[in-house]
């Protein structure tokens, strides 16, 4: 379909790989991620289940009672939203076996459904596709002089890549990656992104299952995620946290089950720990790393400015790695490598983690400043040295993201270094 001024995105080869692949393709993700533009970019026609004011239009009822009349049209057919009516995936998959084409339907959805309704899983004959929000590559705020994928598989490189402005990482962390405010100030944004939270509280939660959910709580959640971002924080310190701001009281069963709706609503995009065996003696600790889908949510919930910012580069340091580590996974995932956190019990950690489809892993620390470069490196060196002599499997590269270096370059030590503005997958 003709599209007017859609950016492109790095999943798009992704989509077009799968649409050779697989009968139908399934793109997630949270709200406003772009999903709708990249479904609308590669489909020729469309049916959109939610209205351009995010009503529920009447499709949804046509697709109930007839779904066959939703599916007509020319292939690949988008239809967004498909979890409003959950009935459509069995209707897919049948005509998906029936006619034995690939690349014939585009759903995309901001929720992981309920089952009820749903006969079959889909395997064979769905791929799933996740979308984040846009790197700093997509936004145009990384030159993309380096790629990921390079330094994964250990090529050199050396580039001067310019300096960086600490206000205008700033601006890139609280401004965030949803497409509809990429041309927004800072304050713009966080006013933008207030209300795309509140909008969730107040109307997707319940339409996720139709559960009452207390709004005071589930805000008081939210707020000390944002308090807690990019830490490996227990849902035990998470009601302590809550109690001892609000003095609101939540048990444990209750916090569980708001985090899982979050996570449904794709509202969270946790690092799961480094878990592949590599057969060493220390014992890697199982503690997801807390992340929001964009750090711009954080930012809201905290009601940050650039000033404040500016002058409390402790908690910027946070945010900046949850926009680093958001962009190390839309790269990674883009040459199918998954991501991770590494802690262990002898208190070593590595920010990130980058597992190859060979079994290799690659190690990143991520540092606002370049004078922090060299003892960042001595860390990643230190735990490569230390597994290597309990005959496990060493890290293949060991690299470092920073914000203010003016250049890329593979030190003697072999780790890199690479500022994050001129990063690509």
């Amino acid at each position: 379909m003709e599209i007017n001024n859609y950016k492109k995105r790095i999943m798009d080869d992704k989509i077009n790989e799968y649409l050779k692949l697989f009968g139908a393709i399934c793109i997630e993700g949270p709200k406003y991620c772009g999903k709708t533009w990249a479904g609308r970019y590669h489909a020729n026609s469309e049916t959109l289940l939610h209205s351009t004011t995010g009503e529920s239009s009447n499709q949804v009822e046509l697709a109930k009672i007839s779904p066959k009349i939703i599916l007509e049209g020319e292939k690949p057919k988008l239809i967004d939203e498909w979890q409003e009516a959950t009935n459509l995936w069995d209707e897919i998959r049948t005509d998906v076996d029936k006619s034995g084409l690939k690349g014939q339907y585009i759903l995309t959805g901001s929720s992981t459904p309920n089952r009820k309704g749903i006969s079959h899983s889909g395997a064979g004959r769905f791929g799933k596709i996740h979308l984040r929000t846009m790197s700093l590559y997509e936004s145009g705020d990384s030159s993309g002089l380096v790629s990921l994928k390079d330094i994964c598989e250990g090529k050199d490189i050396s580039v001067l890549t310019g300096d960086v402005d600490l206000r205008k990482l700033i601006y890139l962390v609280i401004r965030g990656g949803f497409p509809g405010y990429i041309n927004y100030t800072s304050e713009e944004a966080k006013k933008a992104v207030k209300e795309y939270i509140d909008l969730i509280i107040d109307d997707d939660l319940y339409r996720l299952d139709g559960v009452n959910r207390d709004k005071h709580k589930v805000k008081l959640l939210l707020k000390s995620l944002a308090r807690n971002e990019s830490t490996t924080v227990t849902n035990k310190t998470l009601i302590n946290d809550i109690k001892e701001t609000d003095n609101a009281d939540i048990d444990k069963d209750t916090l569980a089950s708001y985090i899982n709706a979050l996570d449904k609503l794709f509202l969270l995009d946790n690092d799961e720990p480094f878990s592949t065996n590599i057969r060493s003696s220390i014992r890697v600790k199982q503690n997801e790393k807390r992340h929001f889908a964009d750090p711009s949510i954080a930012c809201a919930l905290l009601n940050v400015t650039e000033e404040k910012l500016l002058n409390d580069l402790e908690t910027f340091g946070f945010l900046f790695e949850a926009m680093v580590e958001r962009d190390l996974k839309i790269y990674a995932n883009s040459f199918d490598a998954k991501s991770f956190h590494y802690q262990d019990y002898q208190n070593r950690e590595v920010d990130h983690v980058i597992e190859l489809e060979n079994g290799n892993w690659c190690c990143f620390e991520i540092k606002l400043g370049a004078n922090e470069i060299e003892n960042a490196a001595k860390n990643l060196i230190q735990l490569k040295n230390s597994i290597k002599e309990e005959k496990g499997k060493e890290p293949a590269v060991l690299c470092v993201i920073c914000g203010l270096s003016n250049a890329a370059y593979k030190r003697p030590d072999g780790v890199y270094v690479v500022p994050i503005t001129a990063l690509k997958n």
